[in-house]
């Protein structure tokens, strides 16, 4: 059911849908045969991993998807024994982004599309709003002290590059896969996309975002599509770019812009948990009903502005994962959930932050947390 709430404090409330299980969904992100070096097989063995978040990842931003592709996609992946809970990402082409007036076209697509995916029983959209680059790291394979590598970001390094070179810059580090936002061919064309921005500010990108969603709201009513933002990481502005899904107040200000329950968010602690102003906890409890999807990592501070990828036990980074799991339980959460960037370990070579032994024991150890919450509740 839904009701009306004012948690945000003011006299401005906005929808969100009360009640539900508390029974989270946990899944693995599967980039689809030849693109990921992880099977459906082997996730169907990480106990308690029940489907995948998975996407058609050779199609461009923009692009149609038909029903007979993601209909082939879905009995592949029910054939292993899992579901398709989710699809990360459909890609919001640079048009609408930037308000341009060919976006009409573009979101008549993105429109078709979810309506494509509602008529196969696929319910939940991540995607984001991010100008040029979906993420930011300046290394993707930085050792730590026990031999594993991961993913990691320095303020200093961004500030003393040409954002022209930043995909040369770790394009070394890739282990030959094309990793999601930084495909060889969009890359090409960082200063023309540079260019499209150059009059885009925060408030030019808000509002461009309200009119994609009051677009796409009507199909996503109709079909039960829930779609999950996904916060910018980091959670600051880079190179000068716009940057919006980045904080409590802004990303309330979304929910309110467009009041629809099915107008939610993806919660990444790791992309929120860039900015150590976030209370992640108290996010969470600030969005009931709102997330519609879960992205749960950890990340180790160096400094406010260098950071690294952890492994997801609490003792290894810098957050309290048992406290952002019991955030997610108190309110209900019953979305799908998973493992976001696990450290390279155990000499597996795989596309960074996407291998599958550390993300398999990340699923082991956040569905542990949840079971000891869940009983010590009761």
């Amino acid at each position: 059911m839904s009701c009306k709430s004012d948690i945000t404090g003011d006299k401005t409330p906005f929808t969100f849908n009360s009640g539900g299980t508390k029974a989270m969904e946990m899944t693995l992100r599967w980039y689809g045969t030849g693109h990921d070096t992880v099977t459906l097989k082997q996730i169907r063995q990480i106990p308690g991993v029940k489907g995948v978040i998975t996407t058609l990842y050779d199609t461009s931003p923009g692009e149609l998807w038909s029903r007979e592709r993601i209909h082939a996609l879905k009995e592949e992946v029910e054939a292993s024994g899992l579901k398709i809970s989710g699809i990360e990402s459909v890609n919001v082409h640079d048009a609408i982004k930037t308000g341009d007036p060919e976006r009409e076209e573009y979101i008549d697509n993105y429109i078709e599309t979810l309506k494509n995916l509602g008529e196969e029983d696929i319910h939940m959209v991540c995607y984001n709003f991010m100008p040029v680059f979906d993420w930011t790291r300046t290394e993707l394979a930085r050792m730590r002290p026990d031999g594993s590598t991961v993913l990691a970001y320095t303020q200093e390094a961004v500030d003393a590059i040409d954002p022209e070179k930043m995909f040369e810059s770790i394009s070394g580090d890739m282990n030959g896969t094309i990793m999601p936002g930084w495909e060889p061919e969009r890359m090409a064309h960082v200063k023309e996309l540079f260019e499209m921005y150059k009059d885009i500010d925060d408030e030019k990108l808000f509002e461009n975002l309200k009119y994609f969603l009051e677009r796409i709201m009507p199909v996503c009513n109709e079909y039960d599509i829930r779609m999950a933002i996904h916060p910018d990481d980091p959670a600051w502005s880079v190179f000068g770019l716009p940057r919006i899904i980045i904080n409590k107040e802004n990303i309330l200000r979304m929910m309110k812009m467009v009041d629809d329950p099915h107008n939610g968010v993806t919660f990444c602690s790791g992309s929120y948990g860039t900015n150590l102003k976030n209370d992640l906890p108290d996010m969470i409890r600030s969005l009931k009903g709102r997330i519609h999807f879960a992205h749960v990592r950890n990340l180790k501070f160096n400094s406010p502005t260098d950071f690294e990828e952890a492994a997801h036990l609490s003792a290894d980074g810098s957050f309290d994962m048992y406290e952002i799991m019991k955030a997610l339980y108190d309110i209900g959460f019953d979305g799908p959930i998973r493992p976001d960037h696990g450290r390279m370990i155990w000499d597996e070579v795989a596309m960074p932050g996407y291998g599958l032994y550390d993300r398999a024991l990340g699923a082991a150890y956040l569905n542990g947390l949840w079971e000891a919450i869940e009983k010590s509740s009761k």
